[in-house]
């Protein structure tokens, strides 16, 4: 291969956009090394290999990124309760920095001057991905199909991109039978577009392809007990068939298929596009929603009050921070610091039922505790002096009475 030729590391999974992009890369030019990573997802990499080899790739590097997913993004997500708009787990988002990571660090293996993706130009990823890539090598040179102008002369949609498949001979199992595309990862899997831009259409059984849907889970109950250390999950413990799972993956891989089969997870919302554009999407996140119960469940006997006030404040901008591709930025690292330290007493164990979606929590114990019995109870005395209420109360009271009384004589005027 011609040593002029300009190397190029593109994410690719094989599917119909990221096999067009590979092959127009090449016919422009490009020397195309074809990254995939492993995050999870229900692919066949050694298929994949083969055909970015057999369409044209000079090299294929597969890596498996699921511990690092797990360890370095999942877990401090959960840690932090970090969920966007109220509700979103950020599954495609948390997968992205660490996906961008790893490209990065194989154009500098292969001594690469550019990167590629194959994000469209409307939506979150592009983002992710590109801040990623020039946060951790200012001098890389991103090349992004979906922003160039040749490019959107030659593709204007689907269509465009099987009849240009069909053209060059490339293997593509993708038709215009399915409407709407998926990303899928060890996190979730989520569903968008086509069918789905219409916010009233609803996604039924023939979309959701992760879980039971709740009213088809079992009529068992499953219980389950997950201890924390440091706020972070340790083990995973099944008192009835006596299963025990203590690595971060095989834990977290665990609580995925105990939520899926109890119909756990299950999202559809309309949510805020970084871009301005606001966009539909139905997510599977059986396993993160299980662990981010017991984790704020477990703060609630654990962390003192006033660190959860602040912690509280901060957990939607570490949500937001992460949905716009921030992963790595200085404030991001302000957040993270903060977030370890509220969690350095945050042990314990918390008892679970799940059943037919829902995540019910039957109680919890740690040596951490803040919470003293005796002095909460209604039916022992001591530990604390009733009689001071009354001054408490009298002087929480001053504001609401001055209040009161500039209402009152302002009527008067």
């Amino acid at each position: 291969m011609s040593n002029n030729k300009k190397k190029i590391v593109l994410a690719y999974s094989g599917g119909l956009d990221t096999s067009v992009i590979l092959k127009w890369l090449i016919d422009e030019g490009y020397e195309v090394i074809a990254y995939i990573a492993d995050v999870g997802q229900d692919d066949d990499f050694e298929e994949a290999r083969e055909k970015a080899l057999e369409i044209g790739a000079s090299k294929v590097c597969i890596e498996d990124l699921k511990e690092e997913f797990v360890t370095g993004y999942i877990f401090p997500a959960i840690k932090s309760n970090a969920i966007y708009e109220s509700r979103y787990l950020l599954g495609t988002a948390l997968a992205r920095p660490v996906i961008a990571k790893r490209q990065i660090e194989i154009a500098g293996q292969e001594n690469a001057g550019y990167v590629s993706h194959g994000a469209t130009g409307k939506g979150n990823d592009q983002v992710r991905f590109e801040l990623t890539y020039y946060a951790l090598n200012p001098k890389i040179k991103v090349f992004a199909p979906w922003k160039n102008k040749e490019f959107l002369e030659r593709f204007k949609g689907r269509t465009d991109l099987l009849n240009y498949a069909e053209e060059k001979g490339i293997p593509v199992k993708a038709t215009l039978k399915k409407p709407y595309s998926e990303d899928d990862n060890l996190m979730h899997i989520s569903h968008e577009a086509g069918i789905l831009e219409d916010p009233a259409f609803r996604a039924g059984r023939e979309i959701i392809s992760r879980i039971n849907l709740p009213q088809d889970a079992p009529d068992k109950e499953t219980r389950i007990e997950i201890h924390f250390k440091d706020g972070l999950p340790v083990k995973v413990v099944n008192p009835d068939d006596k299963t025990v799972k203590t690595g971060a993956l095989e834990l977290f891989q665990y609580l995925n298929r105990l939520g899926a089969e109890n119909g756990i997870g299950l999202l559809d919302m309309v949510e805020n596009r970084y871009v301005g554009i606001k966009s539909r999407g139905i997510y599977e996140t059986p396993g993160a929603e299980i662990l981010l119960k017991a984790h704020m469940d477990i703060e609630g006997i654990a962390m003192d009050r006033e660190v959860m006030r602040l912690r509280n404040m901060l957990s939607p901008v570490f949500a937001e921070i992460v949905y716009n591709g921030f992963w790595f930025s200085p404030e991001m690292e302000f957040l993270m610091a903060a977030m370890n330290k509220s969690q350095e007493l945050i042990d314990g164990v918390v008892y679970l039922t799940l059943y037919k979606g829902n995540v019910m929590i039957d109680g919890r114990e740690s040596h951490s505790s803040l919470y003293d019995q005796d002095l909460s109870s209604m039916d022992i005395e001591g530990g604390f002096n009733q009689q001071d209420s009354e001054g408490f109360i009298k002087i929480n009271a001053i504001r609401l009475m001055a209040h009161h009384a500039i209402t009152v004589s302002g009527k008067n005027f």
